[in-house]
């Protein structure tokens, strides 16, 4: 990993600390996405980079958290593969039109890992705002609503103290790639986009407006980032 663009930027004492957008590109592999994350929160647990923020999307994949049970929520009936992961959470979707943001962030103490997760469902809460929808978390179940339908899905892990995994908005997402799956176990809800709730958006034109929304929630300044500084190739 290349550091060099990563050390002696930080933001002085009396600012917010730094965290490093990086777009990491169109249909990345999940593996990919995944061995990247991995090096971020081993190099920031040893203090040897600021916080990152990577987004992108995924090609269409299923993944599954530690305590999945796939052979119960996926549904057999999908060519989509299946992908195990070590963030917490069921089983979900990622795929083209989905913006996905993985914050690798140092949390200041154990308890401060809710309030992280809150601060992810809050960030896409503000960034369906602007776009005029109407959003919110729902106490009993993970991820952010509109109504009865899911708009973002939400799950996190926390190694050495540095979070990794993060969120996946819908934005044109093609949602019948969910029916492959019962998404994160629930079986009573729906899932939506931007698109299918009526509005005219892309992904590029929805990021800058998430970025900007977790580094609020997040408390963060923001500084644009690539995957080149940060020595992060695809297989």
């Amino acid at each position: 990993m290349t550091t060099t663009a990563l050390t002696g930027t930080r933001a002085g004492s009396a600012a917010a600390p730094l965290m490093l957008s990086v777009w990491a590109g169109e249909e990345v592999a999940y593996e990919d996405a995944l061995r990247w994350q991995r090096i971020l929160v081993s190099a920031r647990a040893e203090d040897a980079s600021d916080d990152v923020l990577l987004t992108l999307t995924h090609d269409r994949v299923y993944t599954a958290g530690r305590r999945a049970d796939i052979a119960h929520h996926v549904l057999g009936t999908s060519s989509i593969r299946v992908v195990q992961t070590d963030r917490g959470g069921d089983v979900t979707y990622h795929g083209p039109g989905q913006l996905v943001a993985y914050p690798i962030v140092r949390l200041p103490h154990r308890k401060a890992i809710r309030p992280h997760v809150s601060a992810l469902e809050d960030a896409c809460v503000r960034t369906a705002a602007a776009f005029g929808i109407t959003a919110g978390g729902n106490l009993k179940r993970p991820g952010v609503w509109v109504g009865n339908r899911k708009l973002a899905a939400v799950g996190v892990r926390v190694d050495q103290g540095v979070t990794s995994h993060g969120l996946a908005f819908n934005v044109t997402t093609d949602l019948a790639d969910f029916d492959g799956l019962v998404p994160c176990g629930i079986t009573d809800g729906e899932v939506c986009s931007l698109r299918s709730l009526g509005v005219d958006t892309t992904v590029e034109e929805v990021r800058p407006r998430l970025v900007a929304a977790l580094g609020a929630t997040l408390g963060r300044t923001v500084h644009a980032a690539s995957r080149a500084d940060l020595g992060l190739v695809r297989a």
